[in-house]
């Protein structure tokens, strides 16, 4: 069993409480339990609603033992702590778990500068990345620079209510230097129907399950469109090329290797056949792109957040800024399509004419060799 004293052990809190974010907080909770090297207690920040019934979310949380609007019916573990206090919640805290909607995570770090241990490590679970003037930046980048902490990355084929009712899947950590702390965030997370391994790539690790939405968003269109599965596993194939070569383009230092982890082939394959990005996008191109996806999303996610559509616009800010349009025709149509400059047809009509390459870079000879 885990313990509740003693001044060596590692006491973790979770930012986030989505349904991915409970379900991390289940995982990291049952091995909490079992590790001597961990605290008991697991903290998990909530941002607080009311429920209909006028209960605060976090009140119920802990009353039920459940999170009773992202992830009902699920027992989260006694020794989860739901807590609406942000820094209360990771005071006490040297491994912090990030898992909340990326777009979220620069006011997080900005409310939580300051307020951490000494010494504590993270890991990022966000997919989506910052981009601004000088360049996109990874969220682990983000948060390693405004709290002053290593952070590492977990991404994988990991659809939450799946692993939630202990179905088995797979995931990876990235890591940048530190192979003993990569180990322990393994630990931390693995169970025997939760298998995570290591890799020293954070960028490549986060840009597979940061770009992997965008194709999802594709892989919906194919869905709305009725095209069929040869459709669908073209576009997945486009879709791996080019997650490969963009993230090789951002990141020379990205591994080949990394697209053959669960965060990479894996991770795309389950969102482009579940997930919420295919569902949201099948649903737009069934709409003929008469109904928007904010509302789509709003009618559709239960105030679960959709994370492709932004993503395929950070995308196409970069690829626009670096003259890399023509290098990238399913992200730049998957973006096109869903600002409303392209019917949802056009998802295949991008494919039919090669890319006109006149890069003077090599960046097209790089591109065509992957």
């Amino acid at each position: 069993m885990g313990s509740c004293g003693g001044e060596s052990e590692s006491r973790v809190a979770v930012v986030g409480s989505g349904n991915w974010g409970s379900v991390a907080a289940k995982l990291i909770a049952s091995n909490a339990l079992q590790l001597h090297s961990f605290h008991d207690e697991v903290r998990m920040w909530v941002f607080e609603e009311k429920l209909p019934a006028g209960e605060k979310l976090s009140d119920a949380i802990n009353r039920t033992n459940e999170n009773v609007k992202y992830l009902p019916g699920v027992k989260l573990g006694k020794n989860v702590v739901a807590d609406p206090d942000l820094a209360h919640a990771v005071k006490d805290a040297n491994m912090l778990v990030f898992v909340t909607p990326h777009q979220f995570m620069e006011g997080i770090c900005r409310d939580l500068a300051g307020k951490i241990r000494e010494g504590a490590q993270a890991i990022s679970l966000c997919k989506g990345m910052e981009v601004k003037k000088e360049g996109p930046q990874m969220i682990s980048a983000l948060i390693s620079e405004k709290l002053g902490i290593n952070c590492c990355v977990l991404m994988g084929a990991n659809i939450a209510n799946e692993i939630a009712e202990r179905k088995f899947s797979e995931a990876t950590v990235g890591y940048r230097d530190d192979k003993e702390i990569a180990e322990e965030w393994v630990r931390l997370f693995n169970t025997p129907y939760f298998r995570v391994s290591a890799v020293q790539d954070v960028e490549g690790v986060e840009l597979c399950g940061t770009l992997k939405n965008v194709v999802a968003i594709a892989a919906g269109f194919v869905d709305g469109l009725e095209m069929g599965n040869n459709t669908k596993a073209a576009i997945m194939r486009i879709g791996l090329r080019e997650m490969k070569a963009f993230s090789k383009l951002l990141f020379p230092s990205v591994k080949d290797t990394t697209f053959f982890e669960s965060c990479g082939v894996a991770d795309l394959i389950t969102t482009c056949l579940g997930g919420r990005n295919r569902k949201v996008a099948e649903a737009y191109a069934k709409n003929e792109g008469k109904r928007s996806f904010d509302e789509l999303e709003a009618e559709m996610l239960g105030g679960q957040k959709l994370q492709g559509v932004m993503t395929a616009r950070e995308v196409y800010e970069v690829m626009s800024h670096r003259g890399w349009l023509e290098l990238f025709p399913l992200f730049r149509t998957v973006h096109e399509i869903c600002a409303g400059q392209l019917q949802p047809p056009a998802i295949v009509e991008h494919s039919e004419q090669p890319p006109k390459f006149n890069a003077a870079d090599g960046t097209a000879e790089l591109i065509s060799s992957m």
